[in-house]
Formats: C-alpha cells, sequence, structure tokens
C-alpha cells in the first residue's frame, strides 16, 4: 500500500487546495498519470501518481487545503498481491528460512517506502530520469529535484552520482578541508550498528556553506525525515540545542525539532500578545466580521490569501517611496505602428509590453541599484546579473506575476511570444510555478484597464515595481505652446531601504529616453 503525500511543490509552499481530482476509488493509475489538480502559490499544478496500481482512498474532497507532506490518496501498487501469493508458495516449498528470508525481504522493501514518504511521499521524476538513477546506481528518493516543482532532472541524477563517487573514494572524510564544502547530513543505522562498525555513513549529502554564526553549529547529523521535518516548521536544524551525539558528532531528533519549534512558537505568540495589548488589547485581536441577510462569504485561500499575505508581508517589512513622472512616447508609438505588420506577417502579436520591457531592461543596466535583492539575514544588497521582468497579470483567480528571463539577451519578437503565452496559460491556469519565480523587477500595467498613477507594492525580495498607467494624448507644452502627444504615466516604488529618490530618478529619466525614442536600443 503506498500512500502519496503532497509534496513540498515550490520554494515556500506549505499548503495546496484540490481544484479537482481525475481519479476515483478502483480506477487503475499509472506511473506520472494526473491524479489530481491542486492550487498552490499563484498556480493551478497537476500532481501526477508516482507508481502503477490502484486507487485505494481519496483523502481529501476538492476544496479541502492539504498541508504539504499529508496523505492525499492511497495506491495499491500493481503486483503486490501476486507477490504476496509468489512468496507465500515459495515458503511453502522450501521451508521456515525461506519464509524468513522472504519476511525479511518484504520488510525491508516496506521500509523503502517508508524512507521514501518521510522524504516527502512523491519523487517527481520522468520515467527516463528514473532509468538513469537506476543505471547509476542512485536512489532517487534521496535526490532533490531542481527542476519545476520540484521534478528531479538528469542533471540531479548525475550530481548525486559525482557525489556518492567522491565518498566512496574518500573524500567525504576529506571534506572539512575543503574550505565551504562540508557534510551536513547522514542517516544512522540504529538498528543494525554498522554504521560504527566502519564508521561509514549510510548515506550523505554535501553542501555550500559560508561563515556560520557563532549560535549556529557547522555540522548536526539527523535522519532525512528529521531534516525533512525542520524544514516544514521552519526550523534551523544547525540552531537546536543538543546533548546528544553520534560518531562524535551532535544529532537531533524529530521529537527535539518539534519542541524547539513548539517553543519559538510560544514565544512568537507571546511577543504577539504583548504587541496587540499595547496597541488596544482585545480591540486589536478581534478581527470577525459580522454578517447580515444576504450577505454572500467565501473562503479565503489559495491564489487571494497567498496574494494578501505577500502584499501584506511586503508592506511590514518594505519602507516603500513612489516616483511619478510621465514619459512623451512618440516614438515608442511610431515603433509599434512601424513593427506590428512585420510581426504578424510572422504570426505574433506585437503589444507595447515588449517593446516597454526591453526599455526597462535597458534602463536597468545603466542603473543596476534598481535591479537588486535585500538579504536581511546576511545584510548584503545582492546585484542581480540577469535582468527577470515580471509581467503582473490580472486574472480571474487572481494577480499572478508570470517572469520573462533575460529579457535583455532577447528580441522583440522572441519577447513577444514569451509575454503573449505566460499571460494566456497564467489565465487559463495552465503555467508552470518556476515561471513566475526568480524576477528581479515587476511591471504592472494597471493603465490597461484605467488610470493614470498608482502606489504599487512591490514583490519582495525585489527591491523595485514599475506601474504603468494608461497611454493616451495629453497637454504636452512643446516650443512655448501646447500639443496633444502620446504620454505614458510611470509609478516607480522603491525599497527605500536600498534605493534613494535620486537613484529612483535617475532610472526613470532613462527610462523615459529610451520610451521617447526606443532606437537608442540600438546603441546598446
Amino acid at each position: 500500500m503506498f500512500e502519496f503525500k503532497l509534496p513540498d511543490l515550490g520554494e515556500g509552499v506549505a499548503e495546496g487546495e484540490v481544484l479537482a481530482w481525475h481519479v476515483a476509488p478502483g480506477d487503475t493509475v499509472t506511473e506520472d498519470q494526473v491524479l489530481a489538480e491542486v492550487e498552490t502559490d499563484k498556480a493551478a499544478v497537476d500532481v501526477p501518481s508516482p507508481v502503477d496500481g490502484v486507487v485505494r482512498d481519496l483523502h481529501a474532497e476538492v476544496g479541502d487545503v492539504v498541508q504539504t507532506g499529508e496523505v492525499l490518496i492511497t495506491i495499491d501498487e500493481d503486483g503486490d498481491a501476486e507477490a504476496t501469493g509468489d512468496a507465500t508458495a515459495d515458503a511453502g516449498a522450501s521451508g521456515g528460512a525461506d519464509q524468513a528470508t522472504d519476511a525479511s525481504a518484504g520488510g525491508a522493501a516496506d521500509s523503502e517506502v517508508e524512507s521514501a514518504s518521510a522524504r516527502g511521499g512523491r519523487v517527481f521524476a520522468s520515467p527516463s530520469v528514473r532509468r538513469l538513477a537506476r543505471e547509476r546506481g542512485v536512489d532517487i528518493t534521496a535526490v532533490r529535484g531542481s527542476g519545476p516543482g520540484g521534478r528531479v532532472t538528469e542533471g540531479d541524477i548525475d550530481a548525486a552520482a559525482q557525489s556518492d563517487d567522491k565518498s566512496e573514494s574518500g573524500d567525504e572524510s576529506d571534506s572539512s578541508d575543503d574550505g565551504p564544502t562540508s557534510v551536513v547530513s547522514r542517516v544512522d543505522d540504529g538498528e543494525t550498528g554498522d554504521d560504527e562498525d566502519d564508521g561509514t555513513p549510510v548515506k550523505s549529502a554535501v553542501r555550500k556553506v559560508g561563515e556560520v554564526q557563532a549560535e549556529r553549529r557547522e555540522q548536526t547529523l539527523a535522519t532525512p525525515a528529521t531534516r525533512k521535518a525542520a524544514r516544514d516548521l521552519g526550523v534551523d536544524i544547525d540552531a537546536i540545542p543538543t546533548d546528544e551525539q553520534r560518531d562524535g558528532e551532535p544529532y537531533v531528533d524529530e521529537a527535539a525539532v518539534r519542541a524547539y519549534a513548539e517553543a519559538q512558537r510560544a514565544a512568537q505568540a507571546a511577543d504577539a500578545e504583548a504587541v496587540s495589548a499595547g496597541e488596544g488589547g482585545a480591540a486589536a485581536a478581534d478581527t470577525g466580521v459580522e454578517a447580515s441577510d444576504g450577505d454572500r462569504r467565501e473562503p479565503y485561500r489559495g491564489i487571494r490569501r497567498r496574494i494578501g499575505e505577500q502584499m501584506a508581508r511586503s508592506r511590514r517589512e518594505v519602507p516603500h517611496a513612489t516616483h511619478h513622472d510621465v514619459a512623451e512616447v512618440s516614438g515608442l508609438v511610431a515603433a509599434r505602428e512601424r513593427l506590428e505588420p512585420l510581426a504578424e506577417e510572422r504570426g505574433v502579436r506585437l503589444t507595447y509590453t515588449p517593446l516597454v520591457l526591453k526599455c526597462v531592461a535597458a534602463a536597468l543596466d545603466r542603473h543596476p541599484i534598481l535591479n537588486t535583492a535585500l538579504d536581511t539575514e546576511a545584510e548584503e544588497i545582492v546585484y542581480r546579473e540577469s535582468y527577470n521582468v515580471g509581467v503582473a497579470t490580472a486574472t480571474d483567480h487572481g494577480l499572478v506575476v508570470p517572469v520573462v528571463d533575460d529579457v535583455d539577451e532577447k528580441g522583440i519578437l522572441e519577447i513577444a511570444r514569451e509575454v503573449n503565452d505566460l499571460v494566456e496559460r497564467a489565465r487559463s491556469r495552465d503555467i508552470e510555478l518556476a515561471e513566475m519565480q526568480g524576477g528581479t523587477f515587476t511591471v504592472t500595467n494597471f493603465g490597461a484597464i484605467g488610470g493614470e498613477y498608482a502606489d504599487p507594492i512591490i514583490n519582495v525580495p525585489e527591491t523595485a515595481i514599475l506601474g504603468i498607467g494608461s497611454l493616451e494624448e495629453r497637454p504636452v507644452a512643446e516650443d512655448g505652446g501646447v500639443r496633444a502627444k502620446p504620454t505614458l504615466p510611470l509609478s516607480l516604488a522603491i525599497d527605500h531601504r536600498v534605493i534613494d529618490g535620486a537613484d529612483a530618478a535617475r532610472f526613470v529619466n532613462t527610462l523615459t529616453e529610451y520610451l521617447a525614442d526606443p532606437t537608442r536600443l540600438l546603441l546598446e
């Protein structure tokens, strides 16, 4: 029996809402067949089956919110019944010793499934990747996928195989001499004692680590299940106090992780209560809303709640400042009019957005302080090398921000195709979570709906967002007179911890130059 738990579908994703089931109890399923559609972190994600088998139970109804790590569906794996029957027959023919051997093998299989479940349940990988893992001798359940939604790629298998090769050749024992590389995970075989006999870890993984703060350990031994619990609870496993050791190294079990997380929650709750009391006590804590007859309620969850949490975090943590200006964009309008029929001949619908994105990337290149992120933990400003621009998109299910990577390296038609595709799939809920991550700067075109200026909220951890108003003819002073010319209102919100008002003004000045005459891009 395989208990499929809701896997980690993306960084920071703790839960998902079941939008639809594509199977029912009694259905036969194959590996990678879509079982359900789950909405999480601004995306509707297809959840495929990790095994072949028959659906036994669905553990959630449509509309239920399932936490990462909770059992989503139970599947009878194909061949379980036949294997049991064959084992029974073999035991009867071969005697008690063979029966004991079969039982031991069955226990090992159960342990393997249990171990995989503890590391997150589902392994996202294609059949070809699974085959490669078997050929390279890699335990795919121990590999952390780098693909969309945590999917394991061939590159992940190659990296894991190379890591295993280094471990077998003795590199692991010398890792302390390699500077920033150190062993951070090891499974201790507490039952057999094999780990103590030869000093060789059952499994290990390495990561790059920088300078470690005094209160944190450089190394902590823990099982994969314990480490998963720490990740789920948002706990730094190297900061958990412990007196227990294994092989001379600090060891932490799941009970210690949960006790530490509970202590943290209690401290945070006490702090929140103190703040609430200081700001009005019961009045501040009362957030319920009474409804009258005829009022309608709907659940505050899924994308809408995620947007709310992100916006609240941004306003709470980031000191916003907004710089407003207006660009005269006769050159932009003329450029689109010239290029639009040529784009249509190539089957591409050309809007103003690709042209604006190219101008934004060029301005960011001249003013890199706006293409940054603030790492508050390390107390460092991170200057992004790539210009990955998010395009805020209004949809029927909330605001989503698809990201166009490497805008500076792409042509206008390529950007147009990508923007059209991303926006269409975002509105149809067919966009991948990975396609909405990794942005370094965001553009939101509220002018497409109407309006001139706004106070946009920064998409943290980015440090700036550009709002664009409606492109219309407005009065422009020129040569002592007033003429009607196409103009574009701009609202640039900045993180004032990183970006000064003068930086914002210079960026907007450069941007208006490109918008007024996009042929300047040919000089870049």
